[in-house]
């Protein structure tokens, strides 16, 4: 590693050199991480030990490791053996990232096909269609399309439509759970729940829900970054049995058009070809995946803080009206997606650092939602607490779409469990996390009442 050079604000960048080689070539999957996150050694880059994504640690707790990022080297270099990236976690530079068009959400996932289609099995080229698809990775103009397409069936005022349904399926998976006791707060709630929801949407027959539940689950490591060689081909199959599971799925909606989203996204490719069959394909696993996993994350990430500060669980029972505020605050004490990638289309500078094209540059969303540069006393947990302007939807052209949806399952989620069960308590001090390098969320959360 290259020895370091002071720049203004704290940003210890390497030198020119380092910052400017050709665009890493990441390597085929492997036994180990897919971004393999190695640690350097210290005498080189004090701050290297920092970014171990994957430790046990770190799992726990990243809050520590963005404090001092933040705080000592803002724009942080990583460099492993086979990759080099970014890492930006103040507040005002993800904004900045995030809504500058120089950087490209499309260039980094070429790579992610780039590795699928070069696997052995069959199946990985369902999986590169899948990834390759998805408007979450295009840039305008093919985003902007393929938004505005999906957009009008998650606007708040379409969503708000959907508040007795939501309502109805959080007291079902109640009521059972309170004739047992107790329950895992995630497998027998927060997962369910945004499943059944976007299922619905989808017009997807509840008998097969659990089975695309599971072949959804197998494709999140490889988005994660957390996949081994190992799981490459399970990942890919998942996307497979998903590809031939939803063509077969449009195939009847084509015949039998309802009033879900599915319907109507067809009719968009039959009138005007406005999306393509591949696109129409990858927009519904992205919905399903999207539409589940994150929502998952915020009410468990969001139940297990409430747990861990009495006072605040409390005042939500107290004060039910605070539960708008309460669900903004848990998505930004403890963000369900903690990072997202861009990759720079020309050579940029950010704090003195320059970055060349091509090298990719991760913005740490959960980084940014602690900075008290922004957010006054940030890791306390305050239910109302004011101008939180929180990036845990992200931010741009790329602001997470469903997030009229996902804060109303959590509003309604919230509600339910406080007035239902106001002397809820975990099982247990120990906290069963799953790793990942974006998403952060829990593996299991066993409550009683």
């Amino acid at each position: 590693m290259a020895a370091t050079l002071s720049q203004p604000d704290g940003c210890a960048c390497s030198k020119e050199p380092a910052h400017k080689p050709p665009p890493p070539a990441r390597e085929p999957a492997r036994d180990g991480p897919r971004l393999a996150i190695l640690s350097r050694d210290p005498s080189e880059d004090p701050m290297a030990e920092l970014w171990d994504p994957l430790a046990p640690e770190f799992v726990r707790d990243p809050y520590a490791c963005y404090a001092r990022l933040r705080s000592e080297d803002p724009v942080h270099y990583v460099e492993t053996p086979g990759f080099r990236f970014f890492l930006v976690t103040r507040y005002e530079d993800v904004l900045a990232v995030l809504r500058d068009p120089a950087y490209s959400a499309q260039k980094f996932p070429e790579q992610l096909v780039a590795d699928a289609m070069a696997g052995p099995d069959p199946s990985f080229a369902a999986l590169a269609r899948a990834v390759s698809g998805m408007m979450l990775i295009k840039d305008p103009p093919d985003h902007t399309r393929l938004r505005a397409l999906v957009s009008k069936a998650f606007t708040p005022r379409v969503v708000e439509g959907l508040r007795a349904r939501i309502e109805a399926i959080v007291d079902e998976l109640l009521d059972g759970a309170a004739k047992a006791g107790g329950m895992d707060a995630i497998g027998e709630f927060a997962a369910p729940l945004p499943v059944i929801v976007i299922a619905e949407l989808l017009g997807v027959p509840a008998a097969d829900r659990e089975k695309f539940k599971r072949w959804s689950d197998e494709m999140v490591p490889f988005i994660d970054g957390t996949l081994r060689a190992s799981g490459l081909v399970q990942a890919a199959r998942g996307a497979q049995a998903l590809e031939a599971y939803f063509r077969d799925f449009i195939e009847v909606r084509r015949k039998d058009p309802r009033s879900d989203l599915m319907s109507g996204l067809i009719a968009a490719h039959e009138r005007d070809d406005a999306l393509s069959q591949t696109e129409l394909v990858a927009t519904a696993i992205l919905l399903l995946g999207a539409g589940h996993e994150t929502t998952t994350n915020l009410i468990g990430n969001g139940l297990l803080a409430l747990l861990r500060h009495p006072r605040e669980w409390g005042r939500l029972r107290r004060e039910p009206g605070l539960v708008k505020s309460a669900v903004e605050e848990l998505l930004r004490f403890d963000s369900p997606v903690q990072l997202t990638s861009r990759i720079p289309r020309r050579d940029v500078t950010l704090r003195g650092c320059r970055m060349a094209a091509g090298v990719e540059v991760n913005v740490v969303l959960g980084a940014a939602n602690r900075d008290p540069l922004e957010f006054p006393d940030a890791d306390r947990l305050d239910l109302a607490r004011a101008e939180n302007r929180h990036v845990a939807f992200g931010h741009g052209p790329h602001f997470c779409l469903g997030a009229p949806l996902a804060r109303l399952e959590a509003q309604v989620a919230f509600s339910r469990l406080v007035e239902r069960f106001p002397s809820l308590r975990a099982a247990s001090q120990e906290e069963s996390r799953r790793p990942g390098l974006v998403l952060r969320g829990l593996a299991a959360l066993p409550v009683f009442f």
